[in-house]
């Protein structure tokens, strides 16, 4: 806490507070919900790589990615704007925890690690673009760009 003078807020602010703190808390449970969900979908694709036609798979694939990252984006953007609230609010309470927790994981090194604490948004992007990636690979891998190639120099006028 602050040395400073506790400012009289309206009546139910502190209610209000709570609830903003736990709509905040809900949208990060279903942030993880949706993760979870996504996990197990890309899972079960990949368990149907050799049952499957690959391009199916892979284009499949490319379509969960794509779904699970913007999902993700605006999960964190909700979440960003939630607690930019909590602590606009703050200012007026005599206790500023999220504000305080915040400065505190931008400032303190995770020492052998990082140079700072690493957002979860950061690190679960990572899942969707690298299964991504992977989807990609398969579907380069499967698909004869010959044919394309060859069309695509025939009609700039240039034969190979």
């Amino acid at each position: 806490m602050r040395n400073q003078q506790i400012k009289k807020v309206p009546e139910h602010f502190f209610e209000i507070y709570k609830i903003s703190v736990e709509m905040a808390d809900k949208i990060s449970a279903r942030r993880v919900t949706a993760n979870t969900f996504f996990l197990t979908l890309t899972s079960a694709l990949i368990l149907l790589i050799d049952k499957v036609d690959d391009i199916i798979v892979s284009l499949l694939g490319i379509i969960i990615s794509i779904s699970w990252w913007l999902l993700l984006k605006s999960y964190r953007e909700l979440n960003s704007a939630k607690y930019k609230v909590i602590q606009k609010m703050e200012e007026e309470l005599p206790a500023k925890p999220f504000t305080d927790e915040w400065e505190l994981l931008k400032e303190d090194p995770v020492k052998g690690w990082r140079k700072r604490y690493a957002e979860l948004g950061q690190v679960e992007k990572l899942a969707p673009l690298l299964l991504g990636v992977f989807y990609l690979y398969l579907l380069f891998r499967k698909v004869d760009f010959s044919g394309i190639v060859k069309l695509l120099c025939h009609n700039s006028g240039t034969v190979q």
